[in-house]
């Protein structure tokens, strides 16, 4: 089991729901970027989604672009972003850590696919979100992936059919990550209502937690779709705070609120 699936398991136990945070790496640099990432547990976080920069984030919004952007020019790298990662489990060997991105920097970097997995597995890594990879490609990185440990999460989205369906999850785990709307990050708010439904859906072909993430920045909407999953997801809002040059501590203090909304659902 990894700690993702030892996370869900706990929370299962009395009901919680679990929040999980995104961010990018190094945004805006490797320093503030560790140190808003360090603070995320005492916030609430139980799951930390961490962005690997890449010049082309297809899934992604304007704010998580600029994010990359600013992540880039700071000298951020996949190899960077695992430097953060190593960093963090010195003080912490619990919270688990998802690594979420695109194929190419996976792919380029030196080494391949093989040198990155054994680097990830090594740094403390525990699941993958590679939003370009279709359940198609499964042998180029999932199955390698689940082979040293870790968990491969697949996105679902509202187009996702029934026909469709059971080739998207049949090699995830960890959980699902159920894509609230159709578009891109940092778009139209999720509606809990429409959410349910698809979320009962995945979880009746999956047979694993379904996590809701796109269109939720504020804590009455993460505690309205925590309601109806066993989790939800906030990046963009976060991220904006961190483009704004907010303090740490400010940035902190409001994913607690998030967070408290998630787990008081």
């Amino acid at each position: 089991m990894t700690r993702i699936d030892d996370t869900f398991a706990r929370l299962a136990e009395t009901g919680g729901k679990a929040f999980v945070a995104y961010m990018m790496g190094c945004d805006p640099d490797f320093d503030r970027s560790l140190e808003i990432m360090r603070g995320l547990p005492d916030a609430g976080v139980d799951i930390i989604e961490l962005g690997m920069p890449f010049t082309d984030p297809m899934a992604d919004g304007a704010t998580i672009q600029a994010a990359g952007q600013r992540a880039l020019a700071a000298g951020g790298s996949v190899s960077r972003v695992l430097e953060m990662v190593r960093a963090f489990r010195a003080d912490n060997n619990s919270t688990p850590i998802v690594l979420m991105g695109y194929y190419n920097p996976i792919y380029a970097r030196e080494g391949g696919v093989p040198r990155f997995l054994a680097d990830a597995a090594e740094a403390g890594v525990d699941g993958l979100i590679v939003v370009d990879l279709p359940p198609e490609e499964d042998a180029e990185l999932c199955l390698p992936a689940r082979e040293v440990g870790l968990n491969f999460i697949r996105l679902a989205t509202p187009t996702t059919d029934d026909r469709r369906l059971p080739a998207v999850v049949k090699n995830t785990s960890g959980f699902v990550y159920y894509v609230s709307v159709t578009g891109i990050t940092g778009g139209p708010a999720a509606n809990a209502a429409e959410v349910a439904p698809e979320v009962a859906r995945i979880r009746a072909s999956a047979n694993l937690p379904v996590v809701v993430g796109f269109g939720i920045s504020t804590p009455e909407a993460a505690r309205a779709v925590a309601s109806v999953a066993d989790g939800c997801v906030v990046g963009s809002a976060i991220v904006r705070l961190i483009g704004e040059g907010r303090p740490v501590p400010e940035i902190l203090s409001f994913v607690a609120e998030l967070s408290a909304g998630a787990h008081s659902a």
